[in-house]
């Protein structure tokens, strides 16, 4: 509560939620709430859910050459992780689900924080591929509708494919050539780490490049991409059966616009399970495609909850199961692991 980021991302959550529900009738939003079917979300959690079992096996293939670990094994600490990044600030269900995997597997945090890195370097840059596919349409209602008027939507996904596509290629080069990153960083640590800290940054480092190994064939590079692809096309799935339970539609493909939209929109500085960067770029893309801003409103906001509580829910009993504390969870780990300068 005392650090200024959580302050940030509270200030932006409820400016986002301002903008997006100001000129709404709430009743009216509540209404359209009450009357929608919503026997319509469970098969859109079973489909979220095998999506995020796909997300356990992409982290137990990019962990292979540290360590084979069955998905079934990862399934929890995924679930755990994606739980802390809904209720806890800073995306720090990442560094958890690395805590964890340390405690139960013994594979160094520095390692694994690797291999999530890249991860969500492949979903940003997935995601940035939902939105060019529909650039052009997306381009048509910016200028139709009004809907971010004064964003240049196709320079930000320009810069944004810059940034995500870059830290790709400097990851694959990196895993590509090991000697070559090794001797590199050994250079940076050697020309501008103090000396007391040179050994203990040189050993973070090397642990960091071990965990980039899943990358070093063009093949398993494609595997991953490709397994990213189908984790945010079944999320979309949920997005397309929420849809059926209220009285709109749109095609499957403006539902991956909005998807990529929100999800890199979840990217910026929020309160805790993205209140706000997820429901007001969702809410105002849907009235760009003229659909009524209660309904894409009641709409957002149920998908919304759809995404956040199944997961947190059974995380948190994966959670409990762990024997950890829900005050701080970080502190939990370390009270029953080794140090946590010792881990990484």
């Amino acid at each position: 509560m005392k650090r200024w980021q959580f302050w940030l991302g509270l200030v932006i959550s409820i400016t986002l939620l301002y903008f997006a529900l100001r000129r709404l009738d709430l009743i009216d939003v509540w209404k359209v709430m009450q009357t929608a079917d919503y026997w319509w979300i469970l098969p859109g959690i079973g489909v979220y859910f095998i999506g995020v079992w796909v997300r356990a096996w992409r982290w137990h293939y990019m962990l292979r050459p540290l360590k084979k670990i069955p998905t079934r094994t990862m399934f929890p600490i995924v679930t755990i992780g994606y739980m802390g990044n809904n209720i806890y600030p800073a995306r720090a269900g990442e560094v958890l689900r690395a805590y964890i995997l340390k405690r139960r597997e013994a594979v160094p945090i520095s390692a694994s924080l690797a291999t999530i890195i890249v991860e969500r370097v492949y979903d940003g840059v997935v995601m940035l591929a939902f939105v060019f596919v529909n650039l052009r349409e997306l381009a048509d209602l910016t200028h139709d509708s009004g809907f971010l008027r004064n964003v240049n939507i196709q320079q930000l996904a320009i810069w944004g494919t810059i940034i995500f596509v870059g830290a790709l290629v400097v990851f694959l080069v990196a895993a590509m050539f090991p000697k070559l990153s090794e001797a590199l960083v050994n250079l940076l640590i050697d020309r501008f780490i103090p000396s007391r800290l040179k050994e203990k940054t040189r050993s973070i480092s090397m642990r960091f490049l071990s965990g980039l190994e899943s990358l070093r064939s063009p093949k398993e590079a494609l595997m991953i991409f490709l397994t990213t692809v189908v984790i945010w096309l079944l999320e979309t799935g949920k997005y397309w059966f929420v849809m059926h339970a209220f009285d709109f539609s749109v095609s499957f493909f403006a539902l991956m616009l909005m998807n990529g939209i929100v999800n890199l929109a979840t990217t910026i500085p929020s309160a805790p399970g993205y209140i706000g960067t997820f429901d007001a770029p969702g809410i105002a893309l849907l009235v760009a495609y003229n659909v009524a801003p209660e309904v894409a409103a009641g709409y957002t906001l149920v998908l919304h909850v759809a995404l956040w509580l199944p997961i947190t829910l059974l995380g948190a009993v994966f959670f409990a199961r762990e024997g950890l504390k829900w005050t701080d969870p970080k502190a939990s780990l370390i009270d029953n692991t080794p140090p946590l300068k010792e881990q990484i």
